[in-house]
């Protein structure tokens, strides 16, 4: 199956979807676009799953967001009976995230913990990682070196708003940095696109939020990625059908999907 954009990281499960999922959907078959459905916990990773069951389109990742711990445990055994699904193709979204919780060095213990136990999942099932993180950057850049994960599978730095400095520690480390709306909205991030090679860079939505330029403000879904496209084209000053075509190329590249069919590996 030939894609012509290809959002990494969207949560169509969610209820800001339940009115008008089937228009969505049609929008982005019309679109000619592929996307990853990614789970944050072990009802939703069950969801993503099923819809990517239900489209030869969309594919799914299974995890639990940090801020899910420790009201959630991290169940390995459930988690990798989803994992073994041809159509699961990344383990996560999973990482650190200080920023909503994570204040006491309990909290941490429990995260990193957890953020170690996805790592060693993805490395089991040999899929994709896709990392959080928020205000927690030193000691996640730390866990992703010491497990050197990043020569086992493919690691994406999902949301991707952090300094130039920051993107290339993770570029020196192997990793993909996938952008988001709000790179659309500020200059802040500029610098951070601009030193990223456009063959280590995804673009997302993690739809419903954080519309791009120009539907922000508006729930976010995939089709709305092309936004993201157009800012990173801007500042590389090429044409955006050559992000878009590159992007999705990364994708298909790191999701383990063949560029001419819906195979996976």
């Amino acid at each position: 199956m030939e894609f012509k954009l290809f959002d990494s990281h969207c949560h169509l499960y969610m209820p800001q979807f339940d009115a008008d999922r089937a228009e969505v959907l049609a929008r982005m078959q019309e679109a000619g676009m592929g996307a990853v459905v990614i789970g944050v916990d072990y009802a939703s990773s069950t969801k993503a799953l099923e819809l990517a069951r239900q489209h030869d389109f969309l594919w799914s990742s299974v995890g639990l967001h940090p801020n899910d711990t420790p009201a959630e445990a991290f169940d390995m055994e459930k988690f990798e009976a989803l994992a073994r699904d041809p159509k699961v193709v990344a383990i996560g979204e999973c990482g650190l995230d200080y920023f909503r919780s994570g204040g006491t060095d309990d909290e941490k213990l429990a995260q990193k913990a957890r953020f170690e136990a996805h790592i060693a999942l993805a490395a089991k099932v040999g899929k994709t990682l896709v990392v959080h993180c928020r205000d927690a950057h030193d000691d996640c850049f730390s866990i992703l070196q010491n497990s050197e994960i990043v020569s086992k599978v493919p690691v994406i730095i999902h949301f991707f708003t952090g300094t130039a400095e920051l993107a290339q520690k993770y570029l020196s480390l192997g990793c993909y940095l996938s952008f988001p709306g709000p790179v659309t909205y500020t200059d802040m991030y500029d610098e951070s696109i601009e030193v990223t090679p456009l063959e280590r860079m995804l673009i997302e939505t993690d739809s419903p939020y954080a519309a791009p330029v120009p539907n922000r403000g508006k729930r976010n879904e995939p089709v709305f990625v092309e936004g993201v496209a157009a800012k990173i084209a801007a500042l590389k000053g090429t044409p955006v059908e050559e992000v878009l075509a590159q992007t999705t190329k990364n994708a298909q590249k790191v999701f383990g999907l063949s560029s001419n069919t819906a195979d996976l590996r």
